[in-house]
């Protein structure tokens, strides 16, 4: 095992190896486990907790998560650990700010499977729709497609309705408009009973199709 440098509160550098008793755990299993711990919280956290929930000593705890932070320091590391008041909290390298910029301007590229594309065409054109209702159109569940359709943000809930249970009713958002390349929900094409009555043979097809697997 290669030593492990610390800064000590004066100033200099020394190793775990040159502080006798002060560290008595298995080093390299104890820094797993606060790595784990810094990029679980997300915030910043408390030694003393980190030690109450390890069994560990606070000071053992802080030796380590500085031997941790040294690591981090290495310039091919893009993140590191920073102190806020004696806590500890995970963070991004300033000089990784310009890649991540980048990353979040890039457009999401959606991927709409049929399934998906099927239930957004019937909340889009019967909203405000609750899920029994758009399950009963389908003949099948659609539970996973509302839930990729409100991850990818192009439908969300509108209201409830006044009734039993008060369930929720799903509309469409402006970012349904933008994907599409609309301006209006009253400039979706018109479509007729038959299409709809589509869908349901479509998917009373495929429902039946999963019952034979």
């Amino acid at each position: 095992m290669g030593q492990l440098k610390l800064e000590e509160r004066n100033g200099e550098l020394t190793t775990i190896e040159e502080l006798p008793g002060q560290v008595s755990g298995d080093i390299p299993s104890l820094k797993a486990a606060l790595e784990a711990i810094l990029f679980s919280m997300g915030d910043s956290i408390d030694p003393e907790a980190i030690a109450q929930a390890l069994g560990v000593g606070e000071e053992e705890i802080r030796l380590v998560l500085d031997a941790l932070a040294q690591d981090y320091e290495a310039p091919e590391r893009g993140i590191r650990i920073i102190k806020l008041e004696g806590r500890y909290q995970l963070a991004t390298k300033k000089e990784q700010y310009p890649a991540l910029i980048r990353l979040v301007r890039q457009p999401r590229k959606i991927s709409l499977s049929d399934v998906i594309l099927e239930t957004l065409s019937i909340i889009a054109y019967k909203q405000p729709v609750t899920r029994a209702e758009i399950e009963k159109i389908r003949g099948v569940s659609c539970d996973h497609a509302i839930n990729r359709l409100l991850e990818y943000s192009l439908i969300c809930e509108v209201g409830r309705l006044e009734a039993p249970g008060r369930p929720i009713l799903f509309g469409t958002t402006e970012e349904f408009l933008r994907h599409f390349g609309t301006d209006s929900l009253e400039d979706l094409p018109r479509i007729s009973p038959v299409k709809v009555e589509d869908f349901k043979a479509e998917a009373e097809e495929e429902a039946k199709l999963k019952l034979e697997v």
